[in-house]
């Protein structure tokens, strides 16, 4: 069975993919920092079959990284890496006049250096992988300009140059940055707490990212909005 590494696996987007896969017979490994959440979904995925190995940790760390990556190992290998953990940078967002340092630090070194360094990690496995896949959650933050979003904006768009440079030079894999468009995550919430306006599930989007999964296009970045469009 093919086997997928997802981290921020808990719930929001991690989970709801990770449910996707387990419907269709992949093995898994989640990561999140909460760990009650994580082993609640770890137990439901399970139940429908699939080999899942929960550990929860910070991804900044290098050592949890490690584990993750040996955790797959024991499942058969790594064939698809997700790196959906996401860090915003400051709860509520701010304007960058007031955005701490430390925030935005916080929020690159989850979103891009523990994002490449459980790549690096992973590497060897996914190259000896017959469809080895990385994909890496972005958002329209990375690409347009919104007032109080520039930390985290600034960060996916690091992430987004970086998959775009893997995929070059890691040909015999599939690189995609995917912007999986607006939801209804804690993530959100957490970064405009005044805005009611009701967003789409997480769920909605995940056939965009099995669409990728099953025609395996060129290694690029690709919105998941478009996806869903053509599926229709």
């Amino acid at each position: 069975m093919p086997v997928a590494i997802i981290t921020g696996a808990s719930k929001g987007l991690g989970r709801a993919l990770g449910e996707a896969l387990a419907a269709r017979g992949w093995d898994l490994v989640l990561d999140a920092r909460t760990a009650h959440v994580l082993k609640e979904t770890e137990a439901v995925l399970a139940a429908r079959g699939a080999r899942v190995t929960a550990l929860p940790g910070d991804v900044t760390d290098a050592a949890h990284r490690a584990e993750l990556v040996a955790a797959a190992r024991r499942l058969g290998g790594v064939d698809l890496v997700v790196n959906n953990a996401s860090a915003l940078g400051a709860e509520p967002l701010v304007r960058l006049e007031v955005l701490s340092l430390e925030g935005l630090r916080r929020a690159l070194e989850v979103n891009v250096v523990a994002a490449l360094g459980l790549v690096q990690e992973a590497l060897p496995l996914l190259r000896a992988s017959r469809a080895g896949a990385v994909i890496a959650v972005s958002s329209d933050a990375a690409a347009e300009a919104y007032e109080t979003w520039g930390g985290y904006g600034a960060s996916k768009a690091a992430l987004d140059h970086l998959t775009a440079v893997l995929g070059e030079e890691e040909p015999g894999l599939r690189v995609w940055a995917v912007d999986p468009g607006d939801m209804a995550t804690d993530l959100y919430a957490a970064a405009v707490p005044d805005d009611d306006d009701p967003r789409p599930d997480p769920g909605s989007v995940v056939p965009a990212f099995l669409r990728l999964l099953d025609e395996r296009p060129a290694s690029g970045r690709y919105g998941a909005p478009s996806l869903l469009k053509d599926l229709r």
